[in-house]
C-alpha cells in the first residue's frame, strides 16, 4: 500500500479531484483545508483539519500525528498580508529566519517548502501523482488559432516569461500585438475580466499562461479550468494558450467541451524558459 499522503487543499476543484484519485487508488491521506480558500465541497464527508495560512505549526503537528511523510499542495491561494496572516509560533520564527525572502512569491514558496521539509517531510508535485493533469502540446478542440492568434501567442509567451522572471505573474492578454493586461496579485480571472473593457475593435485577443522560469514546480503551477474558458469568452477573447508540460488543467474534457461550445481555441505550446 502507498504511504499516507498529506494534502494541503487550496481553492478550486483540483483538491477534490486528488481526493477522488486517492480513493480510486486506495491511497490513505490526511486532509488539511485552508480557511477562506478551500471550497466547502472539498471537505464534505471528509475528516480534515481547518486552519489559517499562518498556522503552519498546527499543520505540521497534524501531519506528524497522522504519520504523513509526503505532502502535496494543490489548489489556488492568495498570499495574505502579515496582518491577515496572524502567524503562530512556528510561522513567526520561520518569517524572522527568511527575512526579505518573504516579499517575493517564488522565494517565499521555495523557503516554505524547505522549512517544512526540514521537519522531516517530502514535498511532491501533483503532476507526480496525477500525470494526466499536465497540459500537452497541440490544439485540444475543434478550433485552431489563425495567423494573427499565433502571432499574439508568440508575443504573449515572451512577455509572460519576462514577467515571470521578475516574479510578477503567470498570465498576459494580447490582442493584435497589443498587451491588454498582465497578471499581478489579482489572479487570472480578474485579469481576464479587467481586459473586457480594454479590448480593441477587430478580432479578439488571446490569454497566454506560462510557468515562471524560476518557479517551484511542486506547487503553484499555472492552472486553467472551465471557468477560465467561460471568463475568456465573456471578455471577448478568441482563445487560450498554455505552456505544455508546465500547466495544470482541471477536468480537461470539460474544458475542451466548453471551449468547443463557445467557439474558443485552447492550445498547449511547448516552450522553454527563454520562450
Amino acid at each position: 500500500m502507498a504511504e499516507k499522503l498529506g494534502i494541503i487543499a487550496g481553492g478550486g476543484t483540483l483538491p477534490k479531484q486528488l481526493i477522488n484519485h486517492c480513493h480510486k487508488e486506495g491511497r490513505p491521506y490526511a486532509l488539511l483545508c485552508l480557511n477562506d480558500f478551500t471550497l466547502p465541497e472539498t471537505a464534505e464527508d471528509e475528516e480534515c483539519l481547518w486552519c489559517r495560512m499562518g498556522e503552519a505549526g498546527k499543520a505540521i503537528s497534524y501531519f506528524k500525528k497522522n504519520g504523513v511523510h509526503q505532502i502535496v499542495m494543490i489548489g489556488g491561494v492568495k498570499r495574505p498580508s502579515l496582518l491577515q496572516l496572524r502567524p503562530d509560533w512556528w510561522t513567526a520564527k520561520f518569517l524572522l529566519k527568511i527575512g526579505f525572502k518573504a516579499f517575493g512569491d517564488d522565494n517565499l514558496l521555495s523557503s516554505v517548502i524547505k522549512g517544512v521539509e526540514a521537519e522531516g517531510f517530502q514535498f511532491i508535485g501533483i503532476h507526480e501523482i496525477m500525470t494526466d493533469l499536465l497540459a500537452d502540446e497541440g490544439v485540444w478542440g475543434k478550433f485552431e488559432p489563425d495567423k494573427q492568434a499565433l502571432a499574439d501567442i508568440k508575443h504573449g509567451i515572451k512577455i509572460a516569461l519576462g514577467l515571470g522572471a521578475l516574479d510578477v505573474g503567470q498570465s498576459v492578454v494580447v490582442q493584435q500585438g497589443i498587451i491588454l493586461g498582465v497578471e499581478a496579485v489579482e489572479g487570472t480571472d480578474a485579469l481576464i475580466k479587467r481586459c473586457k473593457d480594454l479590448k480593441r475593435e477587430g478580432v479578439g485577443g488571446v490569454l497566454v499562461k506560462t510557468k515562471k522560469p524560476q518557479q517551484e514546480k511542486r506547487a503553484d503551477l499555472p492552472t486553467i479550468g472551465v471557468q477560465t474558458v467561460v471568463n475568456a469568452h465573456a471578455a471577448g477573447l478568441r482563445g487560450i494558450a498554455v505552456q505544455a508540460g508546465n500547466t495544470l488543467v482541471a477536468d480537461r474534457q470539460a474544458v475542451v467541451e466548453k471551449a468547443d461550445e463557445l467557439g474558443l481555441f485552447v492550445v498547449g505550446v511547448k516552450c522553454d524558459d527563454a520562450g
